[in-house]
């Protein structure tokens, strides 16, 4: 198990994980005026902490292994899996959501029919991507 924890590989991109999702709880809380912990479960966000993971992940392989190597390939599609996931497909079905949440609400106002709201915030908007790979690429050339 030592070898584990004491893999670079795995604990600086889980450094760079921890420090997005406590950046996330710091914006969320200074964008509702009041210290709230719900960022920290949820999926989107301000930065996206599975975009610093990757990101570091990425660079950690590349200054090590070198950009020619097979591992720094496949983390680099890796981590543009992950981008285009979170700016293109969970943001596509997090704003399809908002409109959800909206016809449901009609509904009980105009029909009285129950109906649970659905999940609305899925992805990223391109900066807190961005504000990702930043956070990513920095704690990854610390190390």
């Amino acid at each position: 198990m030592a070898p584990l924890f004491s893999n670079q590989f795995i604990w600086v991109p889980a450094l760079a994980w921890a420090i997005a999702q406590c950046l996330k709880v710091a914006t969320d809380s200074w964008r509702r005026r009041q210290f709230s912990v719900r960022s920290i479960g949820l999926s989107g966000g301000m930065p996206s902490s599975h975009t610093a993971l990757t990101v570091c992940l990425t660079t950690l392989l590349g200054r090590r292994l070198g950009t020619g190597s097979p591992v720094f390939a496949a983390a680099t599609v890796l981590t543009v899996v992950v981008i285009y996931d979170a700016t293109g497909v969970r943001r596509a079905a997090g704003q399809q959501g908002l409109i959800l949440n909206r016809m449901i609400d009609d509904l009980r106002s105009h029909l009285g029919l129950r109906y649970e709201r659905v999940r609305d915030f899925l992805g990223h908007t391109p900066f807190e991507v961005l504000a990702g790979v930043v956070l990513g690429f920095a704690v990854g050339m610390l190390f």
